[in-house]
């Protein structure tokens, strides 16, 4: 397996990141919500409750869909999950704890009250909570591989919300271990050791296995673009194979951070067909029980 830069990446001077070969154009921020999109999702009631993984009086935790926003947004309370949380509790404030991007599947914890928000805040800060993620990775990876490259802003990518490896970002250290391979694809287990802005889908498209899907830090951040102008298309399936990115959190663990609890959400239906399709078995993606 080589390292590297994808194909259609050019690597800049030190420092400046990857470039988009042949790009030189306007910059797009990271999901700027156009009308070519169509109305923004919004979550029902009993569709929120069906996610709940675990409730008590002080934590919600649910596990998403890969198209739903975290952050509150314009569109009203329900179409974020977090303003949606607050409806369905019937709470003035729900606190998110840790987030996914949109595309994101998996994991999402909310505390119904500020100290337990405070406190597992400052766990995570500490890096006392465990999180365990899958991945789908274009290319067939052979053998586990521990990429410790710095992230920063890539200056030189059309999107601003990119990140990038360069030599004055920040420490950043991600573990990929395959768990089964077929078909031009590997089914990846994926443990972080910091946490910086979109980390493992920066460091699996330096590792040059970029993750299925992803618009941003896949073959080409111009498809991003496309997306955004035009919306899903044929012609994007093509290149990216599924229509949102391939990443999952499968697991938290909160007992580093002295509370007994550990939750698990299993690949939800569409990363677990397009496994099935390329021949490898999704109940692989369970983390090992500690």
């Amino acid at each position: 397996m080589g390292l590297g830069h994808a194909a259609g990446q050019v690597p800049n001077e030190a420092g400046e990141g990857v470039k988009e070969a042949g790009y030189d154009g306007p910059k797009a921020s990271a999901w700027p919500r156009r009308l070519t999109q169509g109305p923004a999702r919004m979550i029902e009631a009993a569709e929120l409750r069906s996610w709940v993984i675990y409730e008590d009086d002080r934590l919600f935790v649910v596990s998403k869909p890969g198209d739903v926003v975290v952050h509150p947004s314009k569109h009203g309370p329900w179409s974020s999950l977090v303003g949606a949380a607050r409806e369905l509790l019937g709470l003035p404030t729900v606190h998110l704890v840790f987030r996914l991007d949109r595309e994101t599947s998996g994991l999402v914890v909310m505390a119904k009250e500020a100290r337990m928000a405070s406190r597992l805040q400052t766990a995570m800060q500490d890096r006392r909570v465990g999180k365990v993620y899958t991945a789908v990775l274009t290319g067939e990876v052979a053998a586990s591989v521990r990429v410790d490259q710095p992230l920063g802003d890539d200056t030189a990518s059309p999107v601003f919300m990119k990140s990038g490896v360069r030599e004055d970002g920040q420490k950043s250290v991600t573990l990929f271990e395959p768990v089964a391979a077929s078909g031009g694809f590997t089914l990846v287990r994926v443990t972080t050791e910091t946490g910086r802005k979109h980390q493992i889908r920066a460091h699996a498209q330096w590792l040059g296995h970029s993750i299925v899907g992803d618009k941003i830090y896949g073959p080409d951040a111009r498809l991003y673009l496309d997306f955004i102008d035009n919306g899903w298309s044929a012609a994007l399936e093509a290149k990216l194979h599924l229509k949102r990115q391939a990443l999952h959190c499968s697991r938290i663990d909160l007992r580093t951070a002295g509370m007994e609890f550990v939750f698990d959400a299993p690949l939800p239906a569409d990363l677990a067909d397009f496994c099935r399709l390329h021949g490898m078995d999704p109940a692989l993606a369970v983390p090992a029980t500690a």
